[in-house]
């Protein structure tokens, strides 16, 4: 019984740890902090991170697959629940909370995808998995007999609300934000109806 209790524990540590790294890594970038910040940030000693990773990388490849398993697992949601209209509905969501949130509370593909570049190989393989998982999913979710085109569509859509609101979040301006904002949803919408027909 002792032994399930320190399993559950050292788990519950180790989830702690990639949910603070997570929101660490896209505030700060993956040089922005050391393995020292990251414990603290999840209350937890330098001797307990190394319990649970070899180093600050392999920390850094969990948080790239959690994010995107997460942003997953949220067009997977929004699909369900709203059928047809869904693509638009994300869009909306995506271009208006993901746009505004702190930088902590952001997405993992804008924030995220240029450090992957600079951490390396291990980094970028784990991050195309994921990558390739993500697109399936929103692929799954666009209609039309064309394979190929319905791929290419949820690469588009993709690239477009991540793009969108890294320049969205980087201008100064509120309107010019919204302006980004409006014309990423209209053109991630008309992917969606262009789907359907």
């Amino acid at each position: 019984m002792a032994h399930a209790k320190t399993s559950t524990k050292s788990e519950a540590s180790r989830q702690r740890l990639v949910t603070a790294a997570g929101r660490a890594f896209r505030n700060r970038g993956f040089g922005g902090i050391g393995v020292d910040g990251l414990a603290q940030g999840a209350d937890l000693t330098s001797g307990a991170f190394y319990f649970h990773f070899k180093s600050k990388l392999e920390l850094f490849i969990e948080s790239i697959r959690t994010g995107l398993t997460e942003l997953r697992q949220g067009v997977e949601h929004f699909q369900a629940d709203n059928g047809k209209a869904w693509l638009a509905r994300f869009a909306s969501f995506y271009m208006g909370y993901k746009r505004t949130c702190s930088m902590e509370d952001g997405c993992t593909l804008p924030a995220l995808t240029s450090e992957v570049e600079r951490a390396g190989d291990e980094a970028r393989s784990a991050y195309q998995i994921e990558l390739t998982q993500l697109v399936a999913s929103v692929e799954k979710g666009l209609s039309g007999n064309d394979a190929k085109l319905r791929r290419q569509q949820a690469w588009a859509v993709l690239a477009l609300l991540s793009g969108g609101v890294s320049m969205a979040r980087a201008v100064q301006d509120e309107q010019l934000s919204r302006e980004i904002a409006a014309a990423i949803e209209n053109a991630v919408t008309c992917i969606g109806l262009t789907a359907q027909s």
